[in-house]
This record gives structure tokens, C-alpha cells and sequence, in this order.
């Protein structure tokens, strides 16, 4: 019987917030049911497992699809790949209704007049492909897996927590169709990143490739670049704005050039987790 191997990668999972209202009903059922879900499926080969809460959007941060919830991160120690491909099967099915999705805008709110899923229940994977439509304004669930190390430093190697806390900007591109890593890594290299290195504001820029192998995410890349505020982040996309070429290949007329949720979507972060879950959660303990 085949063996997954040893395998250590990193996943992000961006969950958007169809609207307000909808906030506590997505926490309710991350914390009551996912949490635990998860933790009893892959509890022996996931080493971190955490939430990371969603700062406000700053003004402008629409237009780079950002979502408004959460980021998930796990810390993997076999390919989830490999995994299902050796018989198993699992005693529990995840606890995934489809209000789910149109809580994290991913399926179409009934409450709007349009028509969603007719499931009882989703198989947690299946879920987790759901591709949006850009058309009824929905956004696909976008779940993409990285190395555990950065492949590449643009700036501030060498920073230490003494330097003080950090307003993170993480964000994914993908590369419109026909349109190679090669030559969309150019255009992003060589003018959107360094438009924003070049500035004072921007305190530290990372990225990686997506590996695309392990569940076929469609975006390409992962960006992660740190200010010390929301206004710094306003102040360099401005200037930003003003310094990138656009693209032959773009598929808007305005910065950044990428159509938001499809192709750009990100989240803005602070330096902590909400929640460690592997050694932070207790259960859902509300509150009196």
C-alpha cells in the first residue's frame, strides 16, 4: 500500500465575508463545528493549524479583491495529494452546509433573489473547489499551498519583532490565460513589486510560487508585503499606481491591472494569530 511521504508544505485559505450580517453566523460555524472537524481529520500529520482575523479594508483596498474574514494557515507534514490517493475512508463527513459558501461569498445569496446550492451538505473538498461567478459578483474559494520557507526576498531582510508590529498585505495573482509564469512573473518582478519596494513604506516583501500540484490552484503566486499602517499602505499604492506599466496582457484599465477576486485577490493581517488551534482551542465557550 503506497505511503504518503514526508512532505512539509504550507496552505492559505482566503475567506471572504459575503456581508456583515453574515460575520457571526461564519464564526459559529468555524469555531463550533470546523475547528474540531478539522482538527479530528487531520490532527496526526498537521503540525500548525491557526486563523488569522481580517483587518478592515483601507480605503481603495477593494479594487485588489480583498477579502474580509479570515486567512487560514496549516502546516503540513505529508501531501493532502498523496493521502487521497491510497484507499481510506473517512468515519465522519465534515459538517459543511451550503450557507456556508454564501456566508463567504462563494455561492449566490438566495436572500438576493438568486438561486444556490440545493445540497444538504457539501463534502469538505468539493467545497473547497467552488469557483465562484464573477457575473453575480461571488468569489472562488481560493485555497492554495506553498513551500514552508520564502523562495524569494525583495526587501528588509533582517527585521526582528524589535522593529515593531507589522500591517501585513498578503495577496495572490493569477496570470490571465495565455499568459505564462514566465512572462506575468516579469511584468510583477520587475515593475508592480518594485514600485512598491522602492518605497520607504513598504518595510518587507516576500513571495513564492504556488504549487499547483497538490489541489490545482488557478493562481500563480503569493505576495506577502508589510507597512507599518493602513495610511503607509494608501500613501505607496498611490505612488505605486503611478509607476506601474500596464501590461499588453491586462485585463483592466486601471491599476493593478488584474481583475479583483479573480485576478488578484489578498487580505490584510497582523503579525498574530486569532487563533492557534492545534494548541489554543477549548471548544465553542460562549460567552456570559
Amino acid at each position: 500500500m503506497k505511503r504518503p511521504d514526508f512532505y512539509p508544505v504550507r496552505s492559505l485559505i482566503y475567506v471572504d465575508l459575503a456581508k456583515e450580517d453574515y460575520r457571526i453566523h461564519l464564526e459559529n460555524w468555524l469555531y463550533r463545528y470546523h475547528i474540531p472537524d478539522s482538527i479530528s481529520q487531520f490532527g496526526p500529520y498537521v503540525s500548525k493549524y491557526a486563523f488569522y482575523q481580517a483587518l478592515p479594508v483601507p480605503e481603495g483596498g477593494e479594487r485588489f479583491g480583498t477579502v474580509r474574514m479570515q486567512m487560514t494557515e496549516h502546516y503540513w507534514l505529508a501531501n493532502p495529494n498523496d493521502i487521497h490517493e491510497f484507499v481510506h475512508h473517512k468515519a465522519l463527513t465534515e459538517y459543511f452546509p451550503p450557507d456556508v459558501l454564501v456566508w463567504q461569498n462563494n455561492l449566490p445569496d438566495p436572500a438576493d433573489g438568486n438561486s444556490s446550492a440545493d445540497e444538504m451538505n457539501f463534502e469538505g473538498d468539493d467545497a473547497r473547489a467552488t469557483k465562484g461567478n464573477e457575473n453575480l459578483g461571488t468569489v472562488p474559494f481560493i485555497f492554495a499551498f506553498i513551500p514552508v520557507w520564502w523562495e524569494e526576498d525583495f526587501k528588509g531582510e533582517g527585521r526582528t519583532v524589535e522593529d515593531g508590529p507589522n500591517y501585513r498585505w498578503q495577496f495572490m495573482v493569477r496570470y490571465p490565460d495565455g499568459v505564462s509564469m514566465e512572462e506575468g512573473d516579469k511584468w510583477l518582478k520587475e515593475e508592480f513589486i518594485p514600485a512598491y519596494t522602492s518605497q520607504d513604506e513598504v518595510t518587507r516583501c516576500l513571495s513564492s510560487k504556488i504549487i499547483k500540484s497538490v489541489n490545482d490552484c488557478e493562481f500563480d503566486r503569493v505576495v506577502e508585503m508589510w507597512f507599518p499602517s493602513p495610511s503607509a499602505w494608501q500613501k505607496a499604492t498611490k505612488e505605486a499606481a503611478q509607476k506601474v506599466a500596464k501590461p499588453d496582457w491586462a485585463e483592466t484599465e486601471d491599476f493593478p491591472y488584474l481583475k479583483k477576486s479573480y485576478g488578484i485577490s489578498g487580505i490584510f493581517l497582523s503579525d498574530i494569530a486569532r487563533s492557534d488551534n492545534m494548541t489554543q482551542y477549548h471548544g465553542y465557550i460562549t460567552m456570559r
